[in-house]
């Protein structure tokens, strides 16, 4: 019994080079953005910890702002400097923002750039 070459299944060898260059270039990805996103949780997990914070509208720009940098320092935040933290007050209302952008290049030439704006307001009692 003969088989015909059109009823042979399988992926060719282009095929399966495509499949692994996806596979591949997809693995890449995950592996430079995931610590991106990573990090970008412990900024947020310690803007959530400073919220937690009672007596935070009773203290200075500074003191909020130095409380909330030693944080960065304990989780390992690098991503983040002193000039993306900004605090501010308004009605009796402390709002304290964390603005920054992240860029890794992939390969070559080509770069991602993330955004992030994260922001706590704190009423005073």
């Amino acid at each position: 019994m003969m088989r015909h070459p059109g009823r042979q299944r399988g992926m060719t060898l282009l095929g399966a080079a495509f499949a692994a260059f996806l596979f591949g270039f997809f693995t890449l990805l995950v592996l430079k953005i995931g610590p991106i996103y990573l990090e970008h949780y412990k900024v947020v997990s310690s803007l959530k910890s400073l919220e937690q914070m009672p007596e935070l509208a009773k203290k200075s720009r500074r003191e909020v702002r130095s409380l909330l940098e030693r944080r960065f320092d304990i989780n390992m935040v690098e991503n983040v400097t002193g000039d993306d933290i900004q605090v501010s007050r308004k009605d009796g209302v402390t709002t304290v923002a964390v603005t920054y952008e992240v860029e890794k290049p992939l390969i070559g030439n080509l770069s991602v750039v993330v955004y992030f704006d994260d922001r706590i307001e704190v009423t005073s009692p």
